[in-house]
Order: structure tokens, then C-alpha cells, then sequence
């Protein structure tokens, strides 16, 4: 399963274009830390997790990879569009949550 949080989480931080390091000093952890469970070395602490699946716009269980689906339904959607999505949210969040 670690692998499975490992994946979950670079792939989200990725599609939301936002680096190791602004992650972390979301979380209020190191760089190191998030590059840690980015390769499977560590896992987040569940407090964590909660705060990724707020930030990813996520369930838990999607990041856990208990849950294949997505919070928001973007399936319909091709990349670009859904590339548009994830910056809004990025937009609004950088505006909304400080």
C-alpha cells in the first residue's frame, strides 16, 4: 500500500503544479519529508493525509488508495480542461486559504 501513497501523492501534487517545497510549507514539514513519501520511505501521519486530501481537493481514501474516484468528477473532461480546473482551485486556494 505504501507505494500506492507514494504514486497518489507526487501524481496530485503534480496535476495541482505545485513543488515539494510549497507543499511542505503547506504542511508545516520539510521538503525532505514530502520527497520521503513521495518515494515510498515514509508514510504521512494521518493528520497529514487529511490536510492532502484538503489541499488536492481529494478523499483520503483516494490518497490511501483505498478509493479509485476523485473528489471533484473530471472524467468527462480531456487534459487541458481538467489542467484549467486543477489552476482554478489553485487560484481560489492561494486566495482563499492563507
Amino acid at each position: 500500500m505504501i507505494v500506492d501513497v507514494a504514486e497518489r501523492i507526487r501524481e496530485l501534487r503534480e496535476k495541482h503544479n505545485i513543488t515539494q517545497t510549497s507543499l511542505a510549507s503547506k504542511l508545516g514539514v520539510s521538503r525532505s519529508c514530502v520527497n520521503a513519501w513521495e518515494m515510498g520511505i515514509s508514510l504521512p501521519t494521518t493528520d497529514k493525509i487529511a490536510t492532502l486530501s484538503k489541499i488536492f481537493h481529494t478523499s483520503t481514501d483516494y490518497i490511501l488508495g483505498l478509493s479509485t474516484s476523485e473528489l471533484i468528477n473530471l472524467e468527462k473532461y480531456n487534459q487541458d480542461e481538467k489542467e484549467m480546473v486543477y489552476k482554478l482551485l489553485s487560484y481560489f486556494d492561494s486566495v482563499h486559504i492563507k
